[in-house]
């Protein structure tokens, strides 16, 4: 994996760069995650916050109180709605990237499932990957 991405959303009017090795990537199964990607998961990349440069334009945000009680703070493109980011109010320090928004998604592989405990009994793969029925510790 590269230790720099970058990536936006479709019409490009928001680009971003994260300058660091990413702390995990993952396969989100939480209800958020489904209702952002509109599936039964969101493949998240699990980042620095210093890391992370939007270099071009601004987001939108919509902020939730996940299942863990902590508000989660969803950004995207206010123009084309490309899912681009997540913040957490309990860990400031993480800065959550939407893998499909990576200008080449082949810079990632996922090496976890996370919050199974919320995935549809249908949408788990075998694929031997860890699963976490939470957040890892």
């Amino acid at each position: 994996m590269s230790s720099s991405l970058s990536g936006g959303c479709r019409c490009g009017a928001v680009r971003y760069e994260c300058a660091a090795e990413p702390f995990m990537v993952a396969y989100c199964h939480c209800r958020d995650c489904q209702y952002a990607a509109g599936g039964a998961a969101s493949t998240v990349i699990i980042a620095p916050r210093a890391a992370v440069t939007i270099s071009q334009g601004k987001t939108t945000d919509y902020a939730v109180e996940a299942e863990s009680g902590s508000h989660v703070t969803r950004r995207f493109c206010g123009t084309c709605g490309s899912p681009l980011f997540s913040e957490l109010e309990s860990s400031p320090e993480l800065f959550v990237i939407k893998a499909g928004s990576l200008d080449d998604p082949n810079d990632i592989s996922p090496k976890a499932h996370i919050w199974t405990s919320s995935a549809p009994t249908w949408s788990l793969p075998e694929d031997g990957l860890p699963r976490f029925e939470k957040n890892p510790q």
